[in-house]
């Protein structure tokens, strides 16, 4: 099954200040991630951005806020996106199939947005490395898990390039200058 631009959204889980620090490879992740953004908003695919509890767990990083600044921000207290009112009631207003995963943590939020996804005929594709957790296994485990229950798993450039589709173009040129 191809994955196609058209017919996918990003979707960037909780990646916030207070928890941040204690993700491992965390800094790896937050270039990931945003090359990932820039790749997906060059392309033309629609993004959402959540944040778990931010009373409690921060906002959206820095890093990642400015790349995201238009984009409105949805407030959670589910674990899993798919069980939080507003973000079902936006993510409908969406006509797609697939679902392009980054965020925190892996065995938590991800796991079960991405289950949940599943459940409701969607497509995630799940960014192994723009997802992290506190632990690695924990993040091991919950992958395998994933993939287990019918989730793509992939990486930022094997997306982007595949949304793409065609190089020689304008699109294509600037996505080569994000991955390099």
């Amino acid at each position: 099954m191809r994955i196609l631009a058209n017919e996918s959204l990003g979707l960037i889980i909780d990646i916030q200040e207070k928890l941040y620090p204690f993700i491992k490879d965390n800094e790896q992740i937050t270039r990931n991630t945003a090359i990932l953004i820039e790749g997906l908003k060059a392309i033309g695919v629609n993004i959402m951005v959540t944040e778990q509890y931010p009373k409690g767990l921060g906002f959206t990083i820095e890093p990642l806020k400015q790349l995201v600044s238009d984009i409105p921000v949805i407030e959670k207290t589910a674990f899993s996106c798919c069980d939080d009112q507003l973000f079902s009631k936006e993510f409908s207003k969406h006509q797609i199939k697939n679902v392009i995963i980054a965020g925190i943590e892996t065995h938590v939020c991800v796991l079960q947005t991405t289950i949940d996804l599943l459940k409701q005929g969607y497509q995630p594709v799940v960014i192994e490395d723009c997802v992290g957790s506190r632990s690695l296994n924990d993040k091991a485990l919950a992958i395998e898990r994933m993939r287990q229950e019918g989730a793509i798993i992939s990486t930022y450039e094997s997306i982007l390039f595949e949304l793409l589709r065609f190089s020689g173009t304008d699109v294509f040129k600037k996505i080569s200058k994000l991955v390099k």
